[in-house]
């Protein structure tokens, strides 16, 4: 049994993350999936990367270094081109530096955009996944999604930016889709999807 990590303390994302990657290898060996909540002592690393490569690597290497075990992390941001890229790798800490509070992300996203127009509000979620093999060497991965941002909230589904965010190839809000529509075109599937390919080969 091939034993490896998701370096989160979200239940979610460990559960979806699971449902996009291989379970067997290409040699045929099983793999079983483990998160940072079957290590609950582990502490999760400060994200102090300057890229969304940077942390996703930061967050693999400690799950690594904490358990000795093949780890997988990846971290995710939503660039706007008239913010000249931002909120980006500080996607998560937009409102407040110290937590994570999504309403408030939001208000202060619409606020910045207030006076733009829909045509260049542009913009795209990114999301880059890092692994950590037991020889120490890493790769990563990337999942692009290109969209406009909203002048007004649209959809229940998703969590973040999901509800201003609207996915170019399909006219809709991320909040907007079914978890199945979401999973198959979302930032995160695409950049695991290429991951699982990585995983195969072990």
């Amino acid at each position: 049994m091939l034993k490896i990590l998701i370096a989160t303390n979200n239940p979610h994302k460990a559960a979806e993350l699971a449902q996009i990657l291989p379970r067997l290898t290409a040699g045929g060996r099983a793999i079983e999936y483990l998160s940072l909540a079957d290590f609950p002592a582990v502490p999760a690393p400060e994200e102090t990367g300057l890229t969304l490569e940077e942390n996703a690597l930061i967050k693999a290497k400690a799950g690594r270094a904490a358990t000795g075990l093949i780890s997988i992390a990846d971290d995710t941001g939503l660039l706007v081109d008239a913010l000249d890229g931002a909120p980006g790798v500080h996607s998560g800490r937009y409102a407040y530096p110290d937590r994570t509070d999504y309403p408030a992300n939001n208000e202060k996203l619409l606020k910045e955009l207030k006076n733009i127009s829909l045509e260049k509000r542009t913009a795209r979620f990114k999301t880059v996944a890092a692994i950590i093999l037991p020889d120490g060497q890493t790769a990563t991965t990337e999942g692009i999604v290109e969209g406009k941002i909203a002048a007004e909230y649209s959809g229940t589904n998703g969590f973040g930016y999901d509800p201003l965010f609207i996915v170019t190839s399909l006219g809709k809000t991320m909040a907007q889709l079914t978890m199945e529509e979401k999973n198959k075109i979302s930032h995160r599937a695409l950049a695991f999807a290429r991951m699982a390919e990585i995983i195969k080969k072990l």
